[in-house]
């Protein structure tokens, strides 16, 4: 662990390069579930994990940078494995560093090192999506330990993981539940700990990654539950902020190459004499991408400054929201441009837009679907200028500290008051606003420290297009709605 990281990352990416275009064609082992057991000893051979694992267990040091640089070296190659480390690093070995009883830290992280361990995070329930503080998953203290049972689903790596960190509410003995949450961490590898799984799911992308519905039965001994620094949904806000503050490590990467693909094909296709290239609309949507990019890349600079296990990110909702959507949305655009430009070889599932637009799209919804967390950043925004007393929009985001040194560039199309009671869909758009503007600013942060002007300048234009946009929606306010029984009248052929 005492490699360089320029030099770790460097023979990481060069053996991922190997592994997926040289011994193996990933083109069509992206169509089958799971990757070949020889691969994944051939990925986990350079302990990658061990950027997640603090220095004093033998690991590389639990350092922000190195993770999401080994997040966006994996998502260049594959998103799916990408999101496999994410899971195990933001969802396991960072809770566990932070909150795990000592006895059990060092045990568990020399799996991780020497036995290719892997772990995962449940919350999620069938009945209780988003809904998290309403799960139903509930434990009973014993003399020496817990009791854990209930039901979970769309755990990634169901049935893979070795270990899993499991959220539950205390049975209060009289048929309700404590409101507080509380997180235990199990070892499959035991009998009486095993989370047995009712089925795997058919997901239609991230093919590498296996999800499915669980059953929870376990008994576990006392030091295994997780020890709270206040309660256990600020906890569970550390931990997911902080995950959420990772997206874009695999974002970024991910985008990378979708901008590096589309970059090579229009250079070389040509049509009517002339590459793609020379086309003003391939221009702009290549520029698009660009942009993704360059955003992407500020959020990941910013990330690398605050989102670390000795920080408390359980009250950066604002700034974690901002990222995960935002990135996921950039990410999402980026494949479907990918695809668009390579023309029909992109509509093939072995080709990389076209398995970025499947294999992109959940990042979209999970860990808090975007409409969800657009929301959020707008209710904190609104909340923000209550206690500023301002009503001015443009006038708040000058003087606010996430979004001061790149309001001048907005006044006109952000002076307008805030009405007092705004639509959930105009919230959704305010959201989307606030976090371009935030992220805009991380990319200017980067700029004074040497990052491309050129870069810079052209992610500006894109996000005042994007903003003026959103900005005319959010004034207009169109309000239609379902018609539920639409069918009445409604038959084409009954008009002619």
């Amino acid at each position: 662990m005492n490699e360089a990281y320029s030099d770790f990352i460097t023979n990481f990416k060069k053996r991922l390069h190997e592994l997926f275009h040289i011994e193996n064609n990933i083109n069509e082992l992206s169509l089958e579930r799971g990757l070949p057991p020889t691969m994944w000893n051939g990925i986990m051979a350079n302990q990658p994990l061990a950027v997640a694992i603090p220095a004093e267990y033998g690991g590389r040091g639990a350092i922000v940078k190195e993770c999401l640089g080994l997040l966006s070296a994996a998502s260049y190659e594959s998103l799916a494995l990408s999101l496999t480390f994410g899971i195990n690093i933001a969802l396991f070995l960072e809770p566990l560093a932070k909150y795990a009883k000592e006895e059990i830290k060092k045990p568990i992280f020399d799996r991780f090192l020497n036995h290719q361990a892997m772990g995962g995070l449940m919350i999620t329930e069938p009945d209780f999506g988003s809904d998290a503080l309403n799960m139903q998953t509930q434990y009973t203290e014993l003399e020496e330990g817990y009791k854990i049972e209930g039901k979970k689903h769309w755990q990634g790596l169901t049935g893979m993981a070795n270990f899993w960190i499991v959220a539950a509410r205390k049975n209060l003995n009289d048929q309700k539940l404590a409101r507080d949450i509380e997180f235990f961490v199990t070892d499959n590898d035991k009998s009486e700990q095993k989370i047995h799984v009712d089925k795997y799911f058919n997901n239609i992308g991230l093919y590498v990654i296996p999800y499915g519905l669980n059953s929870i039965d376990v008994t576990i001994p006392e030091n295994q539950k997780l020890e709270q620094h206040s309660t256990g949904i600020k906890l569970m806000l550390d931990v997911l902020h902080r995950s959420r503050l990772q997206f874009p490590g695999m974002g970024k990467g991910f985008i990378e190459r979708m901008l590096d693909e589309s970059l090579k094909h229009c250079k070389n296709r040509i049509v009517s004499g002339k590459s793609l290239a020379h086309l003003d609309s391939v221009q702009f949507q290549l520029s698009r991408i660009q942009a993704a990019y360059t955003l992407s890349s500020g959020m990941c600079a910013h990330s690398s400054t605050m989102s670390g296990i000795e920080y408390d990110v359980s009250g950066k909702g604002l700034e974690a929201n901002s990222m995960k959507a935002l990135v996921t949305d950039l990410m999402q655009e980026s494949a479907q441009i990918c695809l668009q430009l390579a023309g029909s070889s992109g509509y093939k599932l072995e080709h990389i837009g076209g398995r970025g637009v499947m294999d992109s799209r959940p990042f979209q919804i999970f860990e808090g679907s975007n409409e969800m967390l657009y929301t959020q950043i707008a209710e904190l925004t609104m909340k923000g200028m209550k206690r500023k007393k301002q009503s001015n929009f443009g006038s708040f985001i000058a003087e606010y500290e996430l979004t001061e040194k790149v309001a001048d560039r907005f006044k006109k199309i952000l002076n307008i008051p805030l009405p007092a009671d705004l639509a959930q869909r105009q919230m959704v758009l305010f959201g989307k606003v606030v976090a371009r503007l935030v992220c805009l600013q991380y990319v200017h942060d980067m700029m004074g420290k040497g990052f491309r002007e050129d870069l810079y300048e052209n992610s500006l234009k894109h996000m005042k297009m994007d903003i003026k946009m959103l900005m005319s929606d959010f004034v207009e306010n169109n309000n239609a709605s379902p018609i539920w029984d639409y069918k009445e009248n409604s038959d084409w052929m009954d008009f002619v």
